[in-house]
């Protein structure tokens, strides 16, 4: 009995392995898994449509639902998800002391829509007294010059944005004091470096995270899975299936991390740092689904619309294929 091949683009992860690798495998389909870095996967999936499947971020999808039709269809899996308050730097002599100094300040971004940077605006302008329009971004490629928005933006003539010159980097900006600080999910190589120009705006990233949790509930999604509109009109019974294995899949994961009997991953602590993420975020605490991500969904979705990138308000319960919000119960 033949099978559907579909092509699944997406980052290298433990959560989403045991479909790479087959052991896990959705009802009905063979999978080609393109295992790409995330900024390829999006730029291809974004400007081409190439791959049935693709991991995408949550921003760059949500800018796709302006269009009619929009092109693609999303499942409720979150490939990644992250506290983004280590996305932030600054120069160390550009009067940053406390988030709330960047105020006024010239904020380099490698593309505005950028979903961790979304997250970490909108942090800043409801818990740190930092509104939107308050600051001046720069964008760019933050180590190779010439980055360009991936997806068409138009935004608001109340913020002020502009190119890097052509020949610049951002990480270079950063370093050199052109711009006062950098949000980026990538750690720019200035600081990889260790050079004293260049430090975090947080300086203790993980209790100014912890914080944030426990006041807000919030552990930010960065990433979903999409699937071509196409394929979806085509095969819809696709959205069920590959959720259905994309949840196994991350069980598989769970299992496998609570392995004591042999590190998997080359983290000394790994152990009891799992037991401290269970008994702060919960025994689930990279769900899936809808039901238990809707405060976090909603949260970005505010963020988005006030930062001028989507048209109207969005509500959770839009963004996803109906197929995959609810299943059989025996």
């Amino acid at each position: 009995m033949s099978r559907l091949h579909l092509t699944f683009a997406c980052g290298d992860y433990d959560r989403t392995r045991a479909v790479e690798e087959g052991t896990v495998r959705p009802d009905g389909i063979d999978l080609t898994y393109l295992r790409l870095p995330v900024e390829e996967t999006f730029f291809r999936m974004m400007r081409h449509q190439e791959f049935e499947v693709a991991e995408l971020s949550l921003s760059s999808y949500v800018l796709s639902l302006r269009a009619d039709p929009s092109p693609f269809v999303a499942l409720p899996v979150y490939t990644s998800r992250m506290f983004r308050h280590g996305a932030l730097y600054c120069h160390a002599d550009a009067g940053v002391s406390s988030p709330e100094d960047l105020r006024g300040k010239r904020v380099g971004t490698p593309e505005y829509q950028l979903t961790a940077c979304v997250w970490m605006r909108g942090i800043l302008a409801d818990r740190h007294g930092v509104p939107v329009d308050s600051v001046t971004y720069v964008t760019g490629g933050q180590e190779s010059p010439g980055r360009i928005e991936k997806a068409g933006v138009t935004l608001p003539d109340s913020l002020r944005i502009g190119p890097a010159p052509r020949d610049r980097t951002l990480s270079e900006m950063l370093a050199e004091g052109e711009i006062d600080a950098l949000c980026t999910p990538r750690v720019p190589s200035p600081f990889v470096a260790g050079d004293p120009r260049v430090r975090r705006v947080f300086p203790d990233v993980v209790a100014a995270e912890k914080a944030y949790h426990a006041d807000t509930g919030i552990f930010p999604i960065m990433h979903v899975v999409v699937i071509r509109r196409d394929v979806h009109e085509r095969h819809p019974w696709v959205a069920q299936s590959l959720y259905k294995a994309l949840l196994e899949a991350k069980e598989v994961a769970y299992r496998n991390l609570y392995d004591t009997s042999a590190l998997r991953f080359t983290l000394p602590w790994l152990t009891p740092q799992l037991e401290e993420a269970r008994a702060l975020l919960g025994q689930d605490f990279w769900s899936y689904g809808l039901e238990g991500n809707h405060g976090t969904l909603s949260a970005f979705l505010r963020y988005h619309h006030e930062q001028g990138l989507s048209e109207r308000l969005w509500r959770p319960e839009e963004l996803f294929a109906p197929e995959s919000l609810e299943s059989a119960v025996i």
